[in-house]
């Protein structure tokens, strides 16, 4: 994925705190065995518990022989999206007509090594932790594998642990533009306020305040 320096995260703190608002929902990517053929793509939600994802996935899945054999997979989480059009982003000194579009998004692409788990105790852990980041208000039977309901229907899962190794995080919302540009266009977004706008405008507001006007890292000394 290519990251312009100033469209990268400002620190590891930034996409965790972007992720943790997120649903934790993402797109599980994974090398086909066979090299012809696309990689194996699988929507999932999913737990980020420090350095370590937790994932579980139907068993009849087509993912496992690929999943098993892989030694590297890729989770992709996207988010605070929107199409800029080119007339928002003209020069002010030049007609809207020569204006250029843009998107803007925020991603979170976590490279892991992945580990497949059957174990039962060790399934009904993922999912206790699953269901308290996602279900934080409870309201659920107790995860066990001796009870119902979650006891027959454990038999039917897989569970993945996926050690993250890298991550590459992109927040592209125009910071290298003038201060101006960027208000300009948050206004835009809060205006048309369709789809995921609001979010896109968040997302500026909150780099524009961080980074204000933007400098090359070997100007900020």
């Amino acid at each position: 994925m290519l990251i312009h320096p100033w469209d990268a995260a400002l620190d590891g703190a930034e996409w965790r705190q972007w992720l943790a608002g997120t649903d934790r929902f993402g797109m599980l990517a994974v090398n086909n065995l066979d090299p012809a053929q696309a990689p194996v793509v699988v929507p999932t939600h999913f737990t980020l518990a420090d350095d370590e994802l937790l994932v579980h996935l139907a068993r009849p899945n087509p993912v496992w022989p690929h999943l098993e054999a892989s030694a590297e997979v890729r989770m992709v989480v996207v988010g605070d999206y929107a199409f800029v059009p080119g007339h928002w982003r003209a020069p002010v000194d030049r007609p809207e007509h020569e204006g250029v579009p843009t998107s803007y998004y925020a991603t979170v692409q976590l490279v892991c090594r992945p580990t497949v788990v059957d174990d039962p105790r060790d399934k009904a852990e993922i999912l206790a932790a699953q269901l308290a980041d996602l279900q934080p208000e409870g309201r659920h039977a107790d995860m066990t594998v001796h009870a119902a309901p979650y006891a027959r229907m454990l038999p039917g899962i897989r569970g993945v642990r996926l050690a993250v190794l890298r991550v590459e995080a992109k927040f592209k919302y125009d910071d290298h533009k003038p201060v101006e540009h960027r208000d300009r266009v948050i206004d835009h977004l809060e205006q048309r306020n369709g789809g995921l706008d609001a979010g896109a405008a968040v997302q500026q507001r909150r780099r524009l305040d961080a980074i204000g006007e933007w400098r090359a890292p070997e100007d900020r000394t």
